[in-house]
């Protein structure tokens, strides 16, 4: 059976064929669509989700919402667990004792570079959590508790 007509290796010459694309062209910053790859390799749709996957496994790209798939260049890396676990991080990270300001919402949506609505999912997270006590308008969150390792993951 020819490579032609075999789907085994082909989603790698895609993932190689949009490495290169990625090398060639400094500025590209999203990878062609699902569509457009099907259309331009004539392969199924399967065929190009099993090359992102490799991509992705490589470390060259992440999926982002809507389907899409984001390069990723060196020293992009970004991290894509849920924001409630990285703001437990801030306490750490922040070296805040119990009973010290928590930043403010504002302040964590340009950090994290998310929505507003985004972290105040995950601030009442926290809040239900314990770690941190019930904000509202004009009222900052203090930390309650500080949360170990094993508590971090569970969110």
């Amino acid at each position: 059976m020819s490579q032609e007509v075999s789907p085994r290796g082909t989603f790698l010459k895609i993932a190689y064929a949009v490495k290169a694309q990625i090398a060639a062209e400094p500025g590209m910053t999203e990878l062609p669509s699902a569509s457009e790859l099907v259309r331009d390799h004539g392969v199924s749709r399967g065929v190009v989700l099993r090359a992102f996957a490799a991509l992705q496994k490589e470390g060259v790209a992440e999926p982002v919402p809507g389907g899409r798939w984001r390069v990723i260049r060196d020293g992009q890396r970004t991290d894509s667990r849920p924001l409630a676990e990285r703001l437990v991080e801030v306490i750490a990270d922040d070296k805040l004792k119990v009973g010290a300001t928590f930043p403010s919402a504002s302040a964590l949506c340009e950090r994290f570079e998310v929505s507003r609505p985004t972290v105040t999912k995950a601030l009442e997270k926290l809040e239900a959590a314990g770690w941190l006590s019930e904000g509202g308008q004009g009222k900052l969150r203090t930390v309650r508790a500080l949360p170990n390792r094993e508590e971090r993951s569970s969110l």
